[in-house]
């Protein structure tokens, strides 16, 4: 029996991961303690916890549903009584809808402060409970889990051993891709060359990216689409985010290019320090020339070579690491949550499909002269890995493999086009943030005009140069632009529960980019070698 194609197992696993997390979130997804559950004074540390939780005596009682997530903790206090609080996680707005049908809180106990005085806290994410409220987080994890989103949790832990094994090979390929790349160029006016192009590329690609997301959201306008009563006292319990200025992350980028310790970069993982050194070192090498430059060219193709192979045999991993990571996304996650965002959803699905399918395929056919539906196939393995793990980083390996073996670019070009754009170029996220920002202030009743648009669509462009190629980095940064135009930087936190699905597919369009990168700059790269060749 002829086995299937990677990109074939790849999308197998994931629609089956997706379908299984599904079916177990509509049939084990929800759970509701009939009573609080006494438990004494102990210490909780599950798998993934990062320290040992010291919980005291004390109930729990809990509600789990993909909607929503109810706690009621009550502590024994020392001198007698108990001391009650209560905690909501799930998205803002669905949170607030659902409160006006009721949340079936348990009786609080005697002794502790009256019902009506018992703080009610509201948290967008079980992950930011684990920060704000590790003793919550903790007896949750411990007693308080649906089925489903337990076997999501475990599905999760299992799909991060697949990413951090591709994290692994990043940084050592990374660098003796660079460096074999680089030497073989031979002379150090074509590194320049295909410098100056991928830039000019990157930049055109996230300025066309913005502006089909500013096109999309001023025609859609979803923000008008909910009901914004309320939104001033979402905005004020919303999670605070303290950000940079614009100029403070570019400086940041610019120190970031020179290393003071190029051991302690790798070590760290810092893309951008790794690239600018294997840079410098690479130029330096051909400028040395001679036998050095003979032994290191050597010594590098080698490396690159084994770490090649080491690369393919993770990936012979990536159905398996795919259907963990989907199993665990679609199994904690609810169709609900999604309900009182969908047009804001909607509208940023739409405006990536637009430059994911119709301007990268245009670039690739008018520029780079390549089938776009062949190139998209060549590139699957990588785009569904991306969608999957929602990390442009942790997919580098892949993608530079799929560039390489399967769509037919040569290394020079691939090694230094694709690990500089998972660092600075994030059409999808770019993207993204703009839509994000005019649906934030659309939602909040505030009517940007054309000029403060045109700011938004600045800034977006040098804050998804400084965005990590790593989950959620897109929220991060998204702080700066919120500054530019006067918005609340707290009002992220409307969208923060859908950020992990949106994350998913901008990720894919970023690499999708980068891919698409390579093959203009191999086209280019070409033509210019003809004439020696001849």
């Amino acid at each position: 029996m002829t086995r299937l194609a990677l990109h074939w197992q790849i999308l197998l696993t994931m629609l089956l991961g997706a379908l299984l997390g599904i079916v177990l979130n509509s049939s084990t997804g929800r759970r509701q303690m009939d009573q609080p559950r006494e438990h004494a004074a102990h210490t909780i540390q599950r798998i993934g916890m990062s320290a040992p939780v010291d919980v005291p005596a004390g109930r729990l009682w809990s509600s789990d549903s993909p909607e929503r997530i109810l706690l009621q903790i009550d502590d024994e206090l020392p001198e007698g009584g108990y001391l009650t609080r209560r905690i909501v996680v799930g998205e803002r707005t669905l949170v607030r809808q659902l409160e006006d049908e009721g949340e079936p809180w348990p009786q609080v106990p005697a002794g502790a402060n009256p019902a009506d005085e018992v703080p009610r806290i509201v948290v967008p994410t079980i992950e930011i409970l684990a920060g704000t409220d590790p003793e919550a987080y903790a007896l949750f994890e411990e007693y308080g889990r649906s089925r489903a989103r337990y076997v999501g949790d475990v599905a999760k832990k299992l799909g991060d051993l697949f990413l951090r094994m591709l994290r692994m090979v990043s940084v050592p390929l990374i660098i003796t891709s660079l460096i074999s790349g680089i030497t073989g160029l031979g002379r150090a006016d074509r590194l320049g060359k295909m410098f100056g192009r991928t830039v000019l590329y990157y930049l055109s690609t996230s300025l066309l990216a913005i502006f089909v997301g500013l096109a999309l959201v001023n025609i859609i306008r979803p923000g008008e689409s909910n009901d914004p009563a309320g939104v001033a006292d979402m905005l004020n319990i919303a999670e605070h985010h303290e950000g940079k200025s614009l100029s403070v992350v570019l400086f940041e980028q610019l120190q970031n290019m020179i290393p003071p310790n190029p051991i302690e970069a790798v070590a760290s993982g810092k893309f951008l320090s790794i690239i600018a050194f294997s840079l410098m070192f690479g130029v330096c090498t051909i400028w040395v020339g001679g036998k050095p430059a003979k032994v290191i060219t050597e010594l590098f193709d080698a490396a690159f070579h084994v770490m090649m192979r080491l690369t393919m045999v993770i990936i012979e991993l990536a159905p398996i690491g795919v259907f963990f990571l989907m199993l665990s996304a679609t199994a904690t996650q609810g169709a609900g949550v999604f309900g009182t965002l969908g047009w804001y959803m909607l509208t940023v699905a739409c405006a990536l499909a637009v430059h994911a399918m119709i301007v990268l395929p245009a670039i690739l056919h008018f520029v780079a002269k390549r089938s776009p539906v062949a190139y998209a196939q060549a590139m699957s393995p990588a785009l569904l890995t991306a969608f999957s793990s929602a990390s442009s980083n942790g997919t580098l390996p892949l993608t530079l493999t799929c560039v390489e073996e399967r769509a037919h670019i040569s290394n020079r070009v691939g090694s230094f086009v694709l690990p500089l754009g998972a660092t600075i170029n994030m059409d999808g996220t770019a993207l993204y943030e703009v839509v994000a920002v005019l649906f934030i202030a659309q939602f909040s009743g505030i009517e940007l005009a054309f000029v403060d648009q045109l700011l938004v669509a600045f800034t977006a462009l040098l804050a998804s140069i400084g965005a990590a190629g790593i989950p959620h980095a897109g929220l991060v940064m998204m702080v700066i632009i919120l500054q530019a135009v006067g918005l609340p930087t707290e009002s992220q936190g409307l969208i923060i529960a859908v950020d992990r699905v949106l994350d998913m597919c901008r990720t894919s369009v970023n690499v999708w980019s980068d891919s698409c990168g390579c093959a203009v700059i191999s086209r280019f790269e070409a033509n210019e070698s003809l004439p020696s060749n001849a």
